[in-house]
């Protein structure tokens, strides 16, 4: 199993930036793939960005071209950089992993994100 502990929400005004960090307690290295979600009340969670063990990516349309993921196996860390921030982006952030393909997503506990003058 994989525990994974998000940071690095907060608040922040529109056009703005902030990184999301995402600690994983095992070797990421091998996890098939690692994600960002994110969720407001009364939605369901959606993709926002996606990286794979062979650093393949996608994001969201809503996303292309201002968020950016990454991931530093040495530091079993996953990364959401977050550029041009719009109210819209408001949300709670979730870090997923997915071991295996096939596998269900194990998902941390959430990081909120709130853009706002």
């Amino acid at each position: 199993q994989v525990q994974l502990v998000e940071s690095g929400g907060g608040l922040v005004q529109p056009g703005g930036s902030l990184r999301l960090s995402c600690a994983s307690s095992r070797s990421i290295s091998s996890i098939a793939a690692m994600g960002w979600y994110r969720q407001t009340p009364g939605n369901q969670r959606e993709l926002v960005a996606r990286i794979t063990s062979g650093g393949n990516t996608n994001y969201a349309d809503s996303v292309k071209g201002r968020f950016s993921i990454s991931r530093d196996n040495a530091k079993n860390t996953v990364y959401l950089q977050m550029n041009s921030l719009k109210p819209e982006d408001t949300a709670v952030y979730y870090c997923s992993a997915r071991i295996t393909w096939g596998a269900p997503l194990i998902w941390g506990q959430g990081t909120q994100v709130t853009v706002s003058s």
